[in-house]
Parts: C-alpha cells; structure tokens; sequence
C-alpha cells in the first residue's frame, strides 16, 4: 500500500505550492486550483468490480482544507513580522481530512469551524482558522449481471453561505474480494459515467484491487519514480529542472519561500542538502 499511498499523495498535493514557491508569485496566489469540489461542483466516480456478493469494497475520499495563517502583533493583524529572527507572512496552508465508508452506504463531511493560537512571544502570535465544511459521501454498488456490479461514489458539498471547497479531492477504491475493471476496458467505457475525476488501476501492474479517481488524467499504474528525492507539488515536470532552479534563488528569494510555508521550507532544505551524486541521478536514467 505504501505505493498506493505515494500516488495518491501527489494527487493530493499537486499544485499546492509551485515553483518559486513564495507568496509573491503570482501563479501561487490562487491557491488549491486542482480537485476542488464545491456545491456547484459535485464529484462522481463510477467503475466496474468483477466479484460476488461478499466483495469487501471500502471507499476512501481524502482532500484538503483550507487554513488561514493570520500573524498578529498586539492582538491586531498584520501581513508579517518577525521574531526572533524568524519571519512569519500571511498564507493559506491546507490540512489533510479523509472520510472512510464500508461498502455501499452514506457517510457525512461534518467539519466544525476552528481556530488555533501558536504565542510567539509576549505581543506576538501566528492564528491558523479554518471554517466549517458539511457534506457526504455516497456509495452505491448495483448489480449488473451474476459476478458484475457497477459502484458509483458521489461527492457532494453542502456548505452554507460562501462556497467552501474540498481541495484537492480524490478517491481511493479498495476491495478484498474480488477485482476492478479498467476504466479502458469497453465494457467499463459504456457503462460508467464519470463526472469531474477519471479513475485508474494503481498499485503493482496486472494487480486490480484499488482504483484512484481524480480531476487528473493518470495513466494506468502511475508509479514515482525512484531517482525523486521528494515532493515538488508538480509530479508532471522535471526533477532536475526544479531543482536547479531552487538552487538557483537569490538568498533573499530563498529567505521568502522559506517563510511562504512550512512545505516550501522542507523542500528548500532538501534540495539544498542534496549531494553531487544525488543531483547526478536527476540528471536522467535508461529504462527498458
């Protein structure tokens, strides 16, 4: 499952921080622009399981949420300050949140409003809030005919007032006993309609018991590959292009995308600590 797990981490974080990873870039200040579901904009995945009555199927959607980081200083908000030499800005960071559901059934999305205080120092203090998000997931697994049944996952947004979004949602398919059948397969083609998400094979190739489904377009048994040294929130670019552009910042870039985000600061020391032979497997790799 940890390739599993990989894959549909990346989904979950692609785009959520792009290259040069600071606030003051523009392609970064729309945030979380893959994946959303809104009240407009439900989600629905339908696939084909080749099994018996007794499938174990389990669903699981996973997404992001939105949390606003608000720096205070004397209990006003401000854009940024600095303590103890440390600079801290105003961003939307995001938390994980997964809903599970056994076979076919209902589960809601019920996230209650919150709000966290991190004190800095005697006047100073970072506030992370996030607001409430009401919702549910819907499993249904229909008969075909005897060993086909067509399951089908709704995602639907039911939060009031100002549309808030599921960042980032994808879905994540499992079953115990029995199979999955390719989304390419013309059987699958012509019964199941997807709506916002396309649902492929992961896992080991030729194994069909987990499906992910999402707004990007995987190929069959997706895979990392191995020469990565770590995330870069864009699983389509180049490694080594990234990366030598990371190295590339001024210091005072640098000095920005470190306090942008906690992400954006793992990923500046990482790619900093990489050795010349790390930086050499980047550069390309022959495969059969």
């Amino acid at each position: 499952m940890d390739a599993v797990r990989k894959i549909a981490d990346a989904v979950l974080y692609e785009g959520y921080l792009l290259w040069p990873y600071r606030r003051s870039a523009l392609k970064n200040t729309r945030r979380f622009t893959f994946g959303g579901v809104t009240p407009e904009e439900p989600m629905r995945t339908e696939v084909l399981l080749e099994a018996g009555p007794e499938h174990g199927l389990e669903v699981t959607v996973r997404f992001l949420q939105a949390v606003h980081r608000q720096p205070h200083r004397d209990g006003e908000p401000v854009d940024e300050l600095t303590v103890d030499g440390e600079r801290h800005l105003s961003f939307e960071e995001a938390t994980e949140r997964e809903v599970s559901i056994q076979g076919a059934g209902r589960v809601p999305i019920a996230i209650p409003a919150g709000r966290v205080e991190e004190r800095l120092s005697e006047d100073a203090s970072v506030v992370r809030s996030w607001c409430a998000l009401e919702g549910e997931v819907a499993v249904e697994v229909r008969p075909l005919r005897p060993g086909m049944f067509l399951v089908r996952v709704e995602i639907s947004n039911a939060t009031p007032g100002e549309a808030a979004t599921l960042c980032s949602t994808h879905t994540v398919l499992r079953v115990s006993r029995g199979s999955f059948v390719s989304a390419l397969d013309p059987e699958a083609a012509e019964a199941c309609r997807n709506e916002g998400t396309w649902p492929v094979l992961v896992g080991e190739p030729g194994d069909r018991h987990t499906m992910l489904s999402s707004r990007i377009i995987l190929e069959e048994y997706p895979r990392i590959a191995p020469e990565s040294p770590g995330d870069l929130f864009d699983g389509g670019e180049i490694d080594q292009l990234l990366t030598l552009n990371i190295l590339g910042l001024t210091d005072e870039e640098k000095a920005e995308m470190r306090a942008t985000d906690p992400r954006a600061r793992e990923i500046l020391d990482r790619t900093e600590a990489l050795t010349p032979e790390e930086l050499m497997r980047l550069h390309g790799m022959v495969r059969p």
